[in-house]
């Protein structure tokens, strides 16, 4: 399963941006899909995740400014990022964890997109 990430870029403290994720493969079910960010010098910390039965959860640095939602139709998992400030600046990264199906038989996955790069000027 591959997933493609876009919608970064840059942006000014304060505004805001929204991030997709779109997963192509032969998918039965998608179960968790999250986002990740990895800042310069820092480790990858998980942003935000929403459940099959989109219950979400944040990281406590982004609740009330992100909002993540999908759509099980598009197989696309979305970050609306708002009242941008320059500590989210950052590679994020998205990924969904599922079922896939090969010929007659299904196997787990665990995909992550190539990450897309978001920068706020102050």
């Amino acid at each position: 399963v591959q997933l493609q990430a876009s919608g970064g870029g840059l942006v000014h403290s304060g505004g805001s941006l929204r991030l997709s994720c779109a997963a192509s493969g032969s998918i039965t079910v998608i179960n968790d899909m999250s986002w990740s960010r990895q800042a310069p010098g820092k480790q990858r910390e998980l942003v935000a995740v929403i459940t099959n039965s989109k219950i979400t959860n944040y990281a406590d640095s982004v609740k009330g400014r992100f909002t993540i939602s999908r759509d099980n139709a598009k197989s696309t998992v979305y970050l609306q990022m708002n009242d941008l400030k320059s500590e989210d600046t950052a590679v994020y990264y998205c990924n969904m964890k599922g079922v896939r199906r090969e010929r007659s038989s299904f196997f787990p996955f665990d995909s992550w997109g190539q990450g897309t790069l978001v920068t706020v000027s102050s």
